[in-house]
């Protein structure tokens, strides 16, 4: 594992190379802009990258230039977005305990649709992240961060469910994770639709010190359902700040956002594990480390026409860094 240095003062951070190392010779990690809180970026082939502005309830746009725009507000306190296969935004609007609480789609024309936002009758806690597979099936997390006061996702005993759940087509949602997870964050499918990739991530409320902070994967069956006991511990951040969003290179590797450089008492430490990309390989061996120079990294996505650039949303920016190896890009990553 090669561990790159970092000087947390400057924007920008230089970034050394080993043999295997998936980031550039040479590579410099970039501040593309600047608003509140960044999240969920997600690139188009138009040569947009969007992203979640959640505490100002906006969904940002870079153009190809490197300009900042707004393209959507209120957003619904937008948080994770993804492209499905048409190019269509898939958003989830959960940011927050007043979001819309739901998952939706902005068609051609601008439109909205609002895929789900509730199951049985039962609002979601807070959909954050999305995925998609090869079928255009939409997975999403339903976490709870803050407020837990008014949650409906509720099991038979009458406990909370933080779960995932998938879209089939308007309105058809199910879950595939109830339990299993104990609160879902980033999500992922991988290129053969063999797994998904779940983040875990308990910083908050009543479990939050000693919450789990591991990144697991599962079995994903053709019909889209999960083998619950097909579970598998790919890494634990143990107490220090846990797995947020991640990305996939061509090779497999996923791309995770985690970590702090300085501690959150009393949920987070920096005992192990600082702010930045971890590179994981699909059996769970931590590969390598891109260090990122702000506290609250939250998610990556691959982008540019070669697909060797990797956005990364932490903090107050949009950050951005060159690879050596292809990304998972274009409609539904």
């Amino acid at each position: 594992m090669q561990l790159y240095a970092t000087l947390l003062l400057c924007t920008t951070v230089t970034i050394s190379l080993s043999a295997t190392d998936p980031i550039a010779p040479d590579a410099r990690l970039k501040v593309e802009g600047r608003v509140a809180f960044t999240e969920g970026p997600a690139w188009h082939p138009s040569g947009n990258v969007y992203f979640s502005d959640i505490v100002n309830n906006r969904i940002m746009r870079r153009d190809a230039n490197g300009v900042i725009h707004v393209f959507r507000t209120p957003s619904g306190r937008t948080n994770g977005i993804l492209f499905d296969h048409q190019g269509r935004m898939l958003c989830c609007e959960g940011g927050g305990i007043d979001s819309n609480r739901r998952v939706t789609r902005t068609e051609a024309n601008g439109t909205i649709t609002v895929l789900a936002d509730n199951l049985n009758g039962k609002k979601f806690n807070s959909p954050n992240d999305l995925a998609i597979d090869a079928k255009g099936r939409i997975y999403f997390s339903d976490p709870r961060y803050g407020d837990r006061s008014d949650m409906q996702q509720l099991d038979a005993d009458g406990k909370v469910i933080e779960g995932v759940y998938r879209i089939d087509d308007v309105g058809k949602a199910s879950r595939v994770i109830s339990h299993e997870v104990a609160r879902p964050n980033g999500i992922y499918v991988s290129a053969d639709d063999n797994y998904l990739f779940v983040a875990d991530n308990v910083n908050d409320g009543p479990k939050g010190v000693g919450g789990n902070r591991k990144l697991w994967r599962f079995d994903l069956n053709a019909d889209g359902t999960i083998e619950a006991d097909s579970r598998k511990l790919l890494f634990d951040w143990e107490t220090d700040r846990g797995p947020d969003g991640m990305a996939m290179d061509v090779e497999g590797r996923l791309y995770v956002a985690a970590g702090f450089n300085f501690p959150n008492p009393p949920a987070e430490s920096v005992r192990k594990y600082k702010a930045g990309i971890y590179v994981i390989s699909p059996e769970g061996g931590l590969l390598h480390f891109i260090p990122v120079p702000a506290d609250m990294i939250t998610n990556c996505t691959f982008g540019d026409e070669d697909g060797k650039t990797l956005y990364i949303t932490a903090g107050h920016k949009l950050w951005s860094i060159r690879t050596a190896t292809r990304g998972r890009t274009g409609f539904g990553k």
